[in-house]
Parts: C-alpha cells; sequence; structure tokens
C-alpha cells in the first residue's frame, strides 16, 4: 500500500546536536567535525544505498564536499543555540523501484528546493531488516538555514524591520532604542512553504503512479483535513519493528493492528451506510406523490413477483422465510414507513461516528498518557545529573561536565518540554506515572469494548441492504404507479 510520510525537523545547537555528526549518520560516513574537535563516524551504519550534494549555481564548488560544506556551516554560525540545518525525513514509495525513487526524490529536490537556492545534502536509505532497519524504503533531506548569497557568501537569517509610528518615524522603546521585529530573509521555514513541499511531494508520487497504470494515490493531509473518519495509527519505530519482524509482540503493535481493524470495519460500514442512504432517496425519488406503501407492502410485492417465477415449492417457502424474517427485523425497529427505514438508517449512521469519534479520542488520550509517561520517567532518570551542575562553580568545570553528560541534559531538557505542553491540561499539573499507566490500560480496555460494539452493526447493515434491494426492484418495476398515494396491499 502506498505511504506517505514528510516529516521536518531543525538540526540545533540548543539540542546538543551537530550539524557534522547529523551529516555523517544519514550518509554513513566519517567526518570531522572543526567546531568540536571530534569525528563522527557513522561507517558501519548500514542501509545507505546512495547519498549526494545538490548545489545551486552560485554556491562555491567546495561545498560538494560533505565535511567542507557542513564544517562551514558550522563555522558562519557563532551563536552557541544556533539552528544550525533543516532536516527532512520522507518515505519512498514500495510500489516504485529503487532507481524510480532515487530518479523521484532528485527531481523533487531540483525541482523544489535548489531551485529555491537551498543546498541540498541527501542520502537514500533502504535498510535490511535483518540487520535491524526500518522495513521501508526513505530518504533524509539536510539544508542549510542560513541563505547563500549570489557571490558564494553566507548571507543572513533575518533582517530588521523597524517598527513606524503614524507619521512614518521609527518608535522608540524606553531605553531609547528603536523598535523593530527580526523577519526572515527567506521563506524557506514557513508553514505556507512546507505545506507547498509536502503537496508537491504526494503530487509528484501520484503523478508516477499514474503513469504506471496504478491504482494507489497518496495524500499529504491528516486524515481530519481529508474529512476522513480513519483513525491514525501510532508511530511505531525501529526499535518495535524490530521485535515485530521477529514475531515478538508489542504494546505498539498490537494497538496499531486493532486500529487498522478498526478502520477497515468503519470504512466497511460507512460505505454500506452511504451506498443505503443513496439507493434509498433513489427509491423516493421514485415514489414521488405524496403518500407510499408501507416497506411491508413493497416487501410482499417484491416476494409475490419472486414466487410467481419460482418452479419448485421450496423455493416460494424460502421467500415466505426470507419475508418472515425481515418483517420480524422491521418489527424490531418500528420500521413502517420509508421515513422510519431512512431514520433507522441515519440511527445507525449516528451511532457508528459516534463510536468513531469515542475511539478516537481514546487513541489520543493514550498517545498523550504515554509520552507523560515516557517524559517523567527520562525526568526523574535525568534530573539528578542537571541537578549536579549546580555544586560546580567554576566556569570551565561547569562546561566540562555539562559536555561529559551532553546526552542526559538534551533529554532533560527534552522531557521537560513535553510534560510543560502536556501538564497544563492534567487536572493537578503534577507527575503522576502510576495513574497516568491506570488510565492508559483503562482507555484501552473501553477502546477494544467500543470496538466490539461495531460488529453487530454489519449483521443489522446486511438485513438493511436486503430489505433496501426488494424495495428497488419492485420501484424499478412499477415505476411511478409505486409511490405515497398508492393504496395500501
Amino acid at each position: 500500500m502506498a505511504l506517505y510520510h514528510f516529516h521536518a525537523a531543525q538540526v540545533k545547537r540548543s539540542a546538543g546536536q551537530s550539524a557534522i555528526a547529523a551529516a555523517a549518520y544519514r550518509a554513513g560516513e566519517r567526518l570531522y567535525s572543526e567546531y568540536y574537535g571530534e569525528y563522527s563516524d557513522y561507517t558501519r551504519k548500514g542501509g545507505v544505498i546512495c547519498s549526494g550534494i545538490l548545489l545551486p549555481d552560485h554556491a562555491p564548488r567546495e561545498y560538494a564536499d560533505r565535511q567542507t560544506l557542513w564544517n562551514a556551516v558550522e563555522k558562519v554560525e557563532k551563536n552557541t543555540k544556533a539552528q544550525l540545518a533543516y532536516s527532512f525525513d520522507i518515505a519512498l514509495q514500495n510500489e516504485l523501484t529503487l532507481e524510480e525513487n532515487i530518479a523521484l526524490a532528485r527531481q523533487f529536490l531540483m525541482e523544489q528546493f535548489v531551485s529555491r537556492g537551498m543546498i541540498v545534502d541527501f542520502a537514500i536509505h533502504a535498510p535490511d531488516p535483518k540487520d535491524g532497519g526500518i522495513e521501508n524504503p526513505h530518504f533524509h533531506v539536510l539544508c542549510p538555514i542560513r541563505p547563500m548569497e549570489q557571490d558564494g557568501t553566507w548571507g543572513k537569517k533575518q533582517r530588521r524591520e523597524y517598527v513606524l509610528d503614524a507619521n512614518g518615524d521609527r518608535v522608540l522603546d524606553e531605553a531609547g532604542n528603536y523598535v523593530f521585529n527580526a523577519v526572515p530573509t527567506t521563506d524557506w521555514g514557513s508553514p505556507e512553504t512546507l505545506e507547498s513541499w509536502r503537496a508537491a511531494w504526494a503530487e509528484l508520487c501520484n503523478a508516477k503512479f499514474a503513469e504506471k497504470g496504478l491504482s494507489c494515490r497518496i495524500d499529504h493531509r491528516s486524515y481530519a483535513r481529508q474529512g476522513s473518519d480513519q483513525i491514525p495509527t501510532v508511530h511505531e519505530g525501529p526499535a518495535v519493528r524490530e521485535m515485530e519482524r521477529k514475531g515478538i509482540r508489542t504494546n505498539k503493535g498490537d494497538l496499531n493492528r486493532l486500529i487498522r481493524s478498526a478502520n477497515h470495519a468503519i470504512c466497511s460500514l460507512i460505505k454500506q451506510l452511504a451506498e443505503l442512504k443513496e439507493r434509498f432517496h433513489a427509491a423516493r425519488a421514485a415514489l414521488a406523490q405524496p403518500r407510499s406503501p408501507t416497506v411491508a407492502s413493497l416487501l410482499n410485492r417484491y416476494y409475490d413477483q419472486r414466487n410467481a417465477g419460482a418452479y419448485s415449492n421450496k423455493a416460494r417457502i424460502n421467500n415466505l422465510k426470507k419475508l418472515s424474517q425481515q418483517v420480524l427485523f422491521m418489527e424490531q425497529y418500528d420500521i413502517v414507513t420509508l421515513d422510519d427505514l431512512e431514520s433507522v438508517i441515519d440511527d445507525l449512521t449516528s451511532r457508528v461516528h459516534a463510536l468513531n469519534d469515542s475511539m478516537k479520542a481514546k487513541s489520543d488520550r493514550r498517545r498523550d498518557l504515554k509520552s507523560l509517561i515516557d517524559a517523567a520517567k527520562n525526568y526523574a532518570e535525568t534530573k539528578p545529573v542537571v541537578d549536579g551542575l549546580k555544586n560546580i562553580k567554576f566556569k570551565k568545570a561547569r562546561e566540562k561536565y555539562k559536555e561529559k553528560h551532553r546526552r542526559e541534559f538534551t533529554i532533560y531538557y527534552a522531557s521537560r518540554r513535553t510534560l510543560d505542553k502536556l501538564l497544563v491540561e492534567e487536572p493537578d499539573q503534577k507527575l503522576r506515572p502510576k495513574a497516568w499507566q491506570a488510565e492508559r490500560e483503562r482507555m484501552e480496555q473501553e477502546y477494544r469494548a467500543e470496538y466490539e460494539k461495531l460488529k453487530p452493526l454489519r449483521e443489522e447493515l446486511m438485513q438493511l441492504r436486503q430489505i433496501q434491494n426488494a424495495i428497488d426492484s419492485v420501484s424499478r418495476g412499477y415505476g411511478h404507479s409505486v409511490n405515497r398515494n398508492a393504496p395500501e396491499l
């Protein structure tokens, strides 16, 4: 099945990241960082099919060398919290050959990135599952955030836009300084540009599918934006996928299997409901007069027609059994008129949507609880290390301590951001990992219980479909003679 994945992020010093290390990891190379004075060696990393650097015409040719390029980026960025590069992770398509995927990726990067003056460092990955890799081809992209001037020198990321008063004069703050806004010099980081890139990649893949005569398509929009009732699956990651490949069931794997099964059931139900409503409205259009016969009378007429053409008593008996079953079913739902039938269909539709909304809310809450639990665990594990910095007074010793524990500091602040974001919606805004885990398990049980409620709806829809088919058959056979003014049989 065609897959859409397009993830965008930034490589930032404030997060303890290095452009050299990021480039080395993605390309599977050994690169030396002049900024940190150390090597990043990922030559043993498997699954890197090819990599390369795409330069706009005005960029110096020496930047075609990966180590030269990213050391230049590290050098020009002076701030200790500098944003170094845009990072993209984009899924390739299993329906295309590796050569077609590579050509498609290069075309996309040239048309959407290099044409804007961006320098592009890309790497195609197709990890072997036997080596613990992710079981889908994808490509990574790194682009310096700082733009390149036409003369081959690094430009500015931002420019000052001074605030003016009603007379067009610059406004001063309380300290006597001009007030200004920092405005990006490019649109590379804007949400609108990212949206256009995401759409362009989907369009390029879909055009290739059409060229090859494939019916599959991808959509860059979320399920919500597409107006779909589908429930999104949770991200599994390499470790979970490797465990699943080895036959080890995981919580995330089980949840995604349940979500896929529920999505299949929901799609099937919604499709059947849509077909039922469409046929129902067609039947009502055929019964144009103000008064229509009852559903039971239409069913009687239908089975009278069948019995008239039956060749055996056995066939007639089977017809009578079916009629009896359908009449009992209508009595169960108090279906008498076509309006009653439409009301039942609408009720089933509402129940399906209500269950779907409830299951989606539980899925979202379970995901947030998992994030809270993981963040709380990481916070508790790394806080003693971060607190240890308070006991160190000298600057060099503090820097050495922070460098030694860079990973712990990164994890600590990442968990703090997650907790700050999610704890706002918690009742007491306190860390309650045990209570969260209990709630998460309860959400899972309720999710499964609601899924079980969907199953009986299928049988009810099948009976409604049989009744609707019979009514349609009578409507086509009698045309406008079967309408609201027709006498009851």
